[in-house]
């Protein structure tokens, strides 16, 4: 589908994100997304994150702890760095094997890559190893903490901050009725509202269970539910301000048609971008 996008529109796209190292080896994603460059040159870019059990557990691999999955996420960068460059590469790490690999399928510029990130220490490492940063809608004081320490790492590097994209995913639920966005919320996206991490849940009947534990009240700070467009300008407005310059924003509904002429006449046209420059 990522190739169907790139053929019928002309947005930048990517992957938001892909975990490297259980599903699907580094080198097949590095592949993959050398080849989408290739075909849509400048315009897509590779989002990496650490995974969930939820979806990688199928390979029947040992599901490591979050430190070490985040080793294994460095790793992976490191190897898809390494084949961007389209010399024949060899790895031995502590957790990725690579024997005689190349890319021949090969861009004139290599795709950026971005990391998800919700913690400082790997907010940091993401400004200094990679080209930009995924995050969540969070409080301002979490999203100001990340950001710092995003430039520190960026700094670190000798990279000017500034220039480093900063992405953010908002999940809405918008509906005519105001009635009707919360109760969508509790029924089209439960997982927005457990209060707790879910990166090492299993199964999907576990995670079916826990989501009958959830209400409104759950979404608190979590998603926003309005039935005014000018709430959701404001919301939006508001991320825009601390900096991000692009902003990925999920309805949970399924009445996705109206949201986005929703959006398209009332809420897009009237943001306020910062002038680049």
């Amino acid at each position: 589908w990522m190739g169907a996008l790139g053929a019928t529109t002309n947005l930048r796209f990517g992957t938001g994100v892909t975990p490297p190292g259980f599903r699907y080896h580094p080198a097949i994603i590095a592949q993959g997304a050398a080849t989408l460059e290739a075909m849509y040159p400048g315009r897509f870019w590779l989002g990496l994150g650490a995974g969930e059990a939820l979806n990688e557990h199928v390979v029947g691999d040992y599901w490591p702890e979050a430190p070490t999955r985040l080793r294994i996420l460095m790793e992976a960068i490191e190897v898809i760095r390494r084949l961007f460059t389209g010399k024949v590469v060899k790895y031995s790490g502590e957790h990725i094997k690579l024997e005689s690999a190349r890319l021949y399928t090969m861009p004139d510029t290599p795709p950026p890559i971005y990391v998800a990130t919700a913690g400082p220490i790997q907010s940091r490492r993401t400004g200094e190893f990679c080209d930009g940063i995924i995050t969540v809608g969070a409080p301002d004081e979490k999203i100001k903490n990340l950001m710092e320490k995003f430039e520190e790492g960026a700094r670190r590097a000798d990279k000017d901050p500034a220039e480093m994209p900063r992405m953010i995913q908002l999940h809405v639920s918008w509906a005519e009725d105001q009635q009707e966005t919360e109760q969508q919320a509790v029924r089209e996206w439960p997982n927005g509202g457990m209060p707790f991490p879910k990166a090492d849940i299993r199964n999907p009947e576990d995670f079916a269970a826990m989501a009958k534990q959830v209400t409104v009240g759950n979404f608190e700070n979590r998603v926003l539910m309005s039935a005014d467009l000018d709430e959701h300008l404001e919301h939006i407005q508001h991320y825009v301000d601390l900096g991000f310059d692009e902003v990925y924003v999920h309805n949970v509904g399924r009445n996705q048609e109206e949201f986005i002429k929703a959006y398209g006449e009332r809420v897009i046209p009237k943001l306020d971008w910062p002038e680049k420059g």
